[in-house]
């Protein structure tokens, strides 16, 4: 059964995936760095909702939509509207590519993210294998 995508459902069961995924944990091993996700509304989404997931050393924890920027901090902090988070987690856009490409407005270090490209694949991947309604 799809899982509405952005709700606490789909975060917690985001968090529980990662925490199950040999790949992501191997690949994340040495990652330090909780994540801030902004979903800005566009024609199909008509709200700005975050997501917050804690990602250390290839566990995931503290998965939860806070209300505003300001009620969790994070080291990485990534906006764009809906309609492109979608498209990364179809796969249909290269999550690294929509950073340097601007589509994707990264507050962080983006050195961080090429030293290690394969925990954020693994972290997007993971992300894509969750059966999601889009609302539309």
């Amino acid at each position: 059964m799809a899982i509405k995508f952005p709700s606490d459902e789909w975060v917690k069961e985001w968090e529980k995936r990662l925490n199950e995924s040999e790949s992501w944990k191997a690949a994340s091993a040495d990652w330090q760095g909780d994540n801030l996700i902004v979903i800005l509304p566009d024609d199909t989404y008509k709200e700005t909702t975050y997501i917050y997931i804690n990602a250390q050393h290839g566990r995931a924890s503290e998965a939860c939509l806070p209300k505003s920027l300001d009620e969790k901090k994070a080291a990485f902090t990534s906006t764009a509207p809906f309609g492109t988070w979608r498209k990364v987690l179809e796969g249909r856009m290269d999550v690294i590519q929509g950073m340097f490409s601007n589509k994707i407005k990264l507050v962080g270090s983006m050195a961080a993210i090429q030293r290690q490209p394969k925990a954020t694949y693994e972290f997007v991947k993971v992300a894509g294998t969750i059966e999601t309604d889009w609302g539309s």
